[in-house]
């Protein structure tokens, strides 16, 4: 059955709280999305709480704040509003790993998760092969796509998986991004499923389609004295595999927008060959 295209600003009209992923929803490459701005506008005069949840594990929750701010965003987007999966990234390392180097993947501000635990944070291109460094390595954390050069990074990561054991975090499972209405970027996610596929490993992933960041997300918004049941969440995203299929299996309703990762004259064909249904489509969430 073929999904009408919905008017969101009405389909919020049914929801307390909305959760946006980011990229493809809020903004892309080129900054923000038309209308998006208007549309915070409207949920906070009809009273309609907001998070974003995104696989964004490149900066901090200030960081990312404040590039919302950039771009137009204004005072909106505090980064209380925001629930990345670097933060579940962050959790595991804190669990986990007490001491040690960490090397990452990624630019030296996404190494802010890692710091920020006292671990000694190394780029992919500057780890040293000798075994006296090497049993210094407690973990491996894939967290952004830019910061390194490619062919180094992979041929590092694929060699120190070969010569140690240590866990493998993947912060972001995104495997493409929108970089406008018409073109793709390879996301660091992409790189994680390529190097795990030519080492036969599984690594730990968090963000979405994991439930974990929803689970996480649902507990953040009970905190308060509003008490939200999963029926009155609405998650917006434009990606079927990731941010659908993912709020899918923890049981809130879904809008895949067009405005991303999705073309709108392939929705029908790419929802029937996934089997990965949303709710609602719309073009974007700007009416």
């Amino acid at each position: 059955m073929e999904h009408d295209i919905q008017s969101f600003k009405e389909l919020s009209k049914n929801y307390k709280v909305i959760f946006f992923d980011s990229f493809g929803v809020l903004k892309n490459a080129d900054g923000i999305i038309n209308g998006a701005r208007q549309t915070f506008e409207n949920l906070i005069q009809s009273g309609i709480d907001y998070f974003i949840l995104t696989n964004d594990a490149s900066r901090s929750l200030e960081h990312l704040s404040q590039n919302f701010k950039e771009i137009g965003f204004d005072k909106d987007i505090p980064s209380e509003k925001i629930i990345s999966s670097g933060m579940m990234a962050y959790e595991f390392l804190k669990q986990k790993i007490n001491s040690g180097r960490v090397v990452y993947v990624g630019t030296e501000q996404s190494a802010t998760y890692i710091k920020s635990l006292g671990l000694e944070a190394v780029s992919i291109e500057d780890i040293n092969f000798e075994e006296a460094y090497l049993n210094t390595i407690k973990a491996l954390v894939f967290l952004d796509d830019e910061g390194f050069e490619w062919r180094t990074g992979i041929n590092n990561c694929v060699n120190l998986l070969r010569k140690i054991n240590i866990p493998v975090i993947v912060a972001n499972t995104d495997t493409i991004y929108p970089t406008n209405n018409n073109n793709i970027s390879v996301a660091i996610g992409g790189i994680a499923d390529f190097v795990e596929s030519i080492l036969g490993r599984h690594f730990i992933k968090f963000g979405k389609p994991d439930i974990q960041i929803f689970n996480y997300a649902f507990e953040h918004i009970n905190k308060g004295k509003q008490i939200y049941e999963k029926s009155d969440i609405l998650m917006v995203g434009d990606t079927l595999t990731t941010d659908i299929i993912g709020a899918n299996k923890f049981g809130i309703d879904t809008a895949l927008v067009l405005s991303g990762n999705t073309i709108k004259s392939k929705a029908e064909t790419v929802i029937k060959s996934l089997g990965i249904a949303p709710d609602y489509i719309c073009n974007s969430i700007r009416s």
